[in-house]
């Protein structure tokens, strides 16, 4: 038995898998194209384009549900899957050019590199933000359980990768801390992956340059192969607003492994970004305003190196080992700009872990899966307040403290082949966590800080798993599942706390999901997944108006999500993803005395900052006997409340994009876009504080030209 053999990597060259999820504005947009492919008739020439999708292959191995090679069909939930060829066609800048591609996901962009996150949520900042989405690269967790960053994005190397999967919603049993709305698992490229050899070079507006170059070398021999992948890439970027560039670069090296029982897959990455940070601006219509920058003095230094090791060992037919160490380290310099009185804030961890596993297949085709995930981390946080006081920010030390982590959660994973089409998933993990925290600076309030006495904190975390999955036929398999998800508070919640807090209150936040769904295919070959979920979230740790933290939050999330590919006449394609989702608070929480009265919460109010509707629709054309490929992009945003009372509404957005590649040759290869076609004023995200609406706003018409050479 093996799993992620190198041959295994370079055969899933996976074509772009449509997402498990979301009904309705996906159906309904893509609804027409169906059609209209249907009466072309068979004799029209419905040319698929190189690296558009096909159709959605049930058999695609995907490999984040169990950490193996398990195909689509049999996956009791969504998973979506951006390939090799999606990230080579689009060439992102964000990551947010990628993953705003599938349903249910919202990435708004802030400043230069920064970013936040939604996954069946609102768009959710601080410690919720941070924790409540998992970020993998190859399976492991791109920072420690308690320690994560809400710009989640600086680290992953998504501009050249062997592709992005995606589970919204908690995810299986393998998957612990921070898993509660969703997670994304960026996955390496290969050695002998195409492309092989490659380097390239993308110009822009305002200054930006990308250069990149990857390098790869595979060696069979009689008993053995060996793989070797070199990648790195350095990007510049002037801005468009006023003191807002960033230089940034990263780097990584894959070793791969196999022979007739053993594989092995080893990465060592790492990342440097150097930025000027614009915060936000008080107009988004107009350009000179938008373009100002309150905080010119605002900047973000960061760095981060990751090393990870996966040997699978198999033991028998139906045994197979599978051990990963790894190690990673991260550090962050910046300026808190959104605070009176501007600290700056320092903090860094360095981490170890263990991921252990034992795949055990039966017959009749049933596997259980046994494992045990450990996880060690050192980290520290320091601010400071050069300024003066302004208000109850005191001038001085804020913040300086440790915190030292222990996570251990063993868990079990089964699939059970109940029938000849229909299979049942079952999972328990229970997660324990142990903080130790050591104070540096003086213990009792300093300001409006509360700086509290050494203490040690211990969380259990159970989170059981339930899903079925049936094949009614070639064309049409549906699925099911309950979750709970759950992760312990992150250390900031419990750590940097402010006067009128009481320590300790910040609970292990959960959240239960039920879903349904479908995936198939329409008259022949129209590629869909639809899916319905609902789900309550307990302890949701937030800061109110005050700018106190709010400990026993409660939030419901119901939503529908799909996906639709359909190829059309004469070369043309379709691609549709879109959902629509209502996201509430069911609690009550009244600052009418404070200086924001809009941020009065009441049970059925919608959560600020959460649109209804999201969509990304594509419709693209492949000419020149598929050597080339163009495709316009529709992106739309709905309205969404800005402030928690629901008074103060952002009106939504549509924004299109143009992205074209051609292959000149074999070894060469132009492609650009054109990103905001029409110019259109709007805000990445709008937000209203203190009597007053503020905005990041989007970007206008921009221009991006480069080429690639494989050799």
């Amino acid at each position: 038995m093996r799993f992620a053999t190198l041959r295994f990597w370079t055969q899933h060259r996976g074509r772009k898998a449509v997402a498990p999820s979301l009904l309705a504005l996906g159906a309904l947009i893509a609804l027409p194209a169906a059609v209209a492919a249907a009466e072309a008739g068979s004799d029209a020439d419905a040319t698929a384009v190189e690296g558009s999708p096909d159709a959605l292959l049930l058999d695609q191995l995907t490999v984040t549900s169990t950490g193996a090679g398990l195909q689509r069909r049999r996956h009791p939930g969504n998973v979506s899957v951006l390939s090799t060829e999606d990230v080579d066609f689009v060439r992102p800048n964000l990551a947010s050019d990628l993953l705003d591609r599938i349903p249910g996901i919202d990435i708004q962009p802030g400043s230069g590199l920064e970013s936040i996150t939604a996954i069946r949520s609102p768009s959710l900042t601080g410690g919720a933000g941070a924790g409540s989405f998992l970020y993998l690269e190859d399976g492991v967790p791109l920072r420690a359980p308690g320690f994560q960053n809400v710009n989640a994005f600086f680290d992953p190397i998504y501009e050249v990768s062997g592709g992005i999967e995606v589970v919204r919603g908690p995810a299986s049993a393998l998957y612990g801390s921070n898993a509660v709305h969703g997670l994304i698992n960026f996955l390496t490229l290969p050695p002998g992956e195409e492309p092989a050899n490659e380097v390239g070079i993308t110009f822009g507006s305002h200054g930006f340059v990308n250069a990149y170059g990857t390098l790869s070398d595979v060696a069979q021999g009689e008993a053995s192969t060996h793989g070797i992948r070199f990648t790195a890439l350095a990007t510049h970027d002037d801005g468009w607003r006023a003191n807002s560039g960033f230089d940034q670069q990263k780097g990584q090296i894959r070793y791969d492994y196999e022979d007739a029982r053993n594989t092995i897959r080893t990465t060592l990455s790492g990342m440097n970004l150097n930025q000027e940070t614009a915060s936000y601006a008080d107009d988004y219509k107009h350009h000179p305003l938008a373009k100002e920058n309150p905080n010119p003095e605002a900047y973000r230094d960061a760095w981060a190196f990751r090393f990870a090791s996966r040997w699978e060992h198999d033991l028998n037919e139906d045994w197979t080992l599978s051990l990963t160490p790894y190690a990673r380290s991260t550090y962050m310099d910046f300026l808190m700009h959104f605070l009176p009185g501007q600290p700056t804030e320092k903090n860094r961890h360095w981490s170890a872990g263990l991921q252990s596993r034992g795949y055990w297949d039966l017959e009749g085709g049933h596997q259980i899966i046994i494992g045990l995930d450990t996880d060690y981390t050192e980290g520290s946080l320091w601010q400071y307040q050069e300024g003066p006081n302004v208000f109850s920010y005191r001038q001085g030390l804020q913040y300086d403290y440790d915190v030292n982590a222990l996570v251990v959660a063993p868990y079990v994973h089964t699939t059970w082949a109940i029938g000849p089409q229909t299979d049942l998933s079952a999972g328990f993990r229970l997660e324990y966590t142990y903080y130790n925290y050591t104070n540096h600076a003086p213990d009792g309030t300093y300001g409006r800080f509360l700086r509290i006495p050494d203490q040690a904190n211990v969380y259990w975390d159970p989170t059981p798993k339930l899903g079925l999955s049936h094949t009614f036929s070639d064309e049409v398999t549906t699925f099911a599942n309950l979750a709970r998800g759950a992760r312990a508070p992150q250390t900031t919640d419990l750590y940097r706390l402010q006067i009128n807090e009481t320590p300790n209150e910040a609970k292990s936040e959960t959240i239960d999901s039920a879903e349904v769904g479908a995936r198939g295919v329409l008259l022949g070959d129209v590629t869909y997944e639809i899916s319905a979920y609902y789900m309550y979230k307990r302890n949701y740790y937030f800061r109110d108006a005050n700018g106190f933290n709010v400990a026993n939050g409660k939030t419901q999330h119901t939503g529908l999500e799909a996906e639709l590919i359909a190829p059309l006449a004469f070369g043309f394609y379709f691609e549709g993803a879109g959902s629509y989702a209502w996201h509430t608070y069911d609690f009550d929480n009244d600052v009418s005395g404070s200086s924001n009265p809009t941020e009065s919460i009441s049970a059925g109010d919608f959560v600020d900052t959460a649109p209804k509707s999201l969509a990304n629709v594509r419709l693209g054309y492949g000419f020149l006997e598929d050597r080339a490929r163009v495709e316009l992009e529709w992106q739309h945003m709905g309205a969404y409340w800005m402030d928690a009372a629901n008074t103060q509404r952002y009106g939504g957005h549509d924004i299109f994009n143009l992205l074209g590649a051609v292959e000149v040759t074999e070894a060469l290869r132009l492609f650009g876009r054109i990103e905001n076609l029409f110019d259109e004023p709007y805000a990445e995200r709008a937000d209203y504080a203190f009597g007053s609406a503020r905005y990041f706003p989007g970007e206008g018409r921009t221009f991006y030209a480069g080429t690639a050479f494989r050799f």
